[in-house]
């Protein structure tokens, strides 16, 4: 009988991916709403997307690569010597790191079972979500390079921040026993630990290599196709339909408000790393100042919801406030900096 109900029903048991679903419904929506913007909004969305694609390719063979030399255990060198050593380093690795967003979770628990200092621990933690190698060529192409390397460098001082932080408090119960009871190590599913074992830079000589090559970059060419293509098909209604003047009154002009706003909003409101850079370009377009930009796409890549769950379930919540707090604050403060910058 299973067989046959599957046979007579395909799809039975399959689930649609949310964000394919999502774009689907944007189309849906317009086609039923204003039949004559479909093909406008259409042809804006494949534009957006050709244009990126290069970019696309460049970002999924670079990750497929350290991904298959097993360049991430170089990440190991970071957790080993004295604490400020530790925490410099750790908040450099973190920001270029080329860690999926499943991976971080279970290696954070990893290293604080292992002992090692929660302030080192938070370098890490705050720094990686942050910036990547693909996020940086995504951003560089929908905001710029002087925002990209701005958001790796804020990245970088978010992880200095943090970590010198709870040195600082290191002494105090305030850090003291940071996971929680019930938080396990464990993997996500994406291979080995990269924290051990040494790259092997020239892994085509290595069948298993090869097929994490491949495998890698299908699985990331596909993740960043979806999350692009739905970033740019919001882009494409929201500047069809969204007046400009909406987004300038409320994210744009000088002054703190605009970049305290989009550090307020920037966790609830944010999709996706790779999605966010070109929204954000859009809002830009349409009058959101650089600073309550700059203040958003930080404070969505360390606190934006699916992230802080992550976070609640793993350590004690004095540490969580302490890991929401330092986000906030050190997006508020890129903001302002990069506001004064440009």
């Amino acid at each position: 009988m299973t067989d046959l109900s599957s046979r007579l029903d395909p799809w039975k048991g399959r689930k649609i991916d949310k964000a394919w679903l999502a774009i689907i419904l944007v189309f849906v929506a317009v086609a039923a709403l204003v039949p004559q913007d479909f093909w406008e909004v259409g042809q804006a969305t494949v534009r957006s997307v050709l244009s990126t694609a290069p970019f696309i390719a460049f970002a999924v063979a670079t990750v497929a690569y350290l991904k298959a030399t097993g360049a991430e255990g170089i990440v190991a060198q970071a957790f080993k010597g004295s604490p400020v050593r530790m925490i410099v380093l750790a908040a450099m690795v973190g920001g270029i790191a080329p860690f999926c967003s499943c991976e971080v979770i279970p290696f954070v628990a990893a290293l604080l079972a292992m002992g090692v200092p929660l302030a080192a621990v938070m370098a890490f933690w705050l720094s990686s979500p942050i910036m990547d190698p693909p996020m940086f060529i995504i951003t560089s192409s929908a905001l710029g390079v002087d925002f990209a390397i701005a958001k790796t460098i804020a990245a970088v001082c978010f992880g200095l921040f943090g970590g010198f932080a709870v040195m600082a408090f290191n002494r105090t119960t305030l850090f003291t026993d940071p996971l929680r009871e019930t938080a396990q190590e464990g993997g996500c599913g994406c291979g080995t630990n990269p924290f051990t074992g040494k790259p092997v830079w020239a892994f085509w000589s290595d069948p298993e290599r090869v097929q994490m090559f491949r495998t890698t970059a299908v699985s990331n060419a596909l993740f960043l196709l979806k999350w692009l293509t739905l970033a740019y098909t919001i882009e494409a209604v929201m500047v069809r339909y969204v007046p400009a003047e909406w987004i300038a009154n409320i994210l744009g002009g000088e002054g703190f408000g605009p970049i305290l706003l989009g550090a307020l909003v920037g966790g609830p409101a944010y999709l996706n790393g790779y999605a966010a850079a070109p929204l954000v370009g859009g809002l830009i377009g349409q009058g959101m100042s650089q600073g309550a930009a700059m203040s958003f796409m930080m404070a969505g890549s360390v606190s934006c919801i699916p992230a802080a769950i992550a976070v609640w379930a793993l350590v004690k919540p004095k540490v969580f406030l302490a890991y929401i707090g330092f986000g906030f604050t050190g997006s508020l403060m890129a903001g302002l900096l990069w506001a004064a910058w440009v």
